[in-house]
């Protein structure tokens, strides 16, 4: 029996990672990368590479989306904006937790994927569109919520062909760091190929919002995280 196809939005992150290792338990798997000007660019899409060439992946498509980094108005993608820094070793509560968006928010960008990854799978047939999106503990992006993809499920229903049946997936939406670190290692996820640093691409900084998140996941998890710091004094 063929498997039906789905679409992994997959970023080159743990949890994109972990996401396409649950998708591969019953999918046939397509990968989606977007490139939107981020600093991290051109590591992000080497780790897309190598975890579609650990999964074997029959589809996979690399866009670019330059103008939201014309747009601006994220840290990640002006280089005018610092990133801020944080150190996730020093408390027992998260180090992110404000009732502010951070300025390492895209605006609007899931969206953006989200309507690139339903124009692909209206063509190749896909059922599914996986995201890695995390609401319990991430950084408060608002398009990272729940009802946000619950909102975006109804647009694509309305926005499509009459027999397109398309419904995005966020199996990881209420999951802490933590046990994203413990799914991914109980499936076999190439979280060694992943990476994760808002600022750095060949040793991570350790000192991000979405470094600080990692290293709490995996010190809260248990795991030794395999990929490469820089020292810390």
């Amino acid at each position: 029996m063929i498997k039906q196809a789905a679409i992994v939005l997959l970023s080159g992150g743990m949890d994109s990672c972990v996401c396409a290792a649950i998708a591969n338990q019953g999918y046939r798997l397509a990968f989606l990368h977007v490139n939107y000007g981020q600093r991290t660019e051109a590591r992000e899409l080497r780790s897309f590479n190598e975890i579609a060439d650990f999964y074997h992946a029959e589809m996979r498509l690399s866009v670019s989306l330059e103008h939201l980094k014309i747009i601006g108005g994220s840290s990640l993608t002006d280089e005018n904006i610092p990133v801020p820094v944080t150190d996730p070793l020093t408390t027992h509560h998260s180090p992110l937790k404000t009732s502010s968006i951070p300025s390492t928010y895209v605006p609007f960008r899931n969206a953006h994927l989200l309507s690139i990854a339903t124009s692909w799978a209206e063509v190749i047939g896909a059922k599914k569109i996986f995201i890695g999106a995390v609401e319990e503990d991430s950084s408060g992006y608002p398009d990272c919520r729940e009802t946000f993809y619950q909102a975006f499920n109804k647009v694509i229903e309305m926005g499509t062909k009459p027999e397109t049946r398309v419904e995005i997936v966020t199996p990881l939406i209420h999951l802490k760091k933590s046990e994203i670190v413990k799914k991914g290692t109980e499936l076999g996820a190439p979280l060694h190929l992943t990476w994760s640093c808002y600022q750095n691409s060949d040793r991570a900084c350790g000192r991000c919002e979405s470094c600080a998140l990692r290293l709490k996941g995996f010190q809260e998890a248990g795991v030794t995280d395999p990929i490469p710091y820089e020292p810390r004094n």
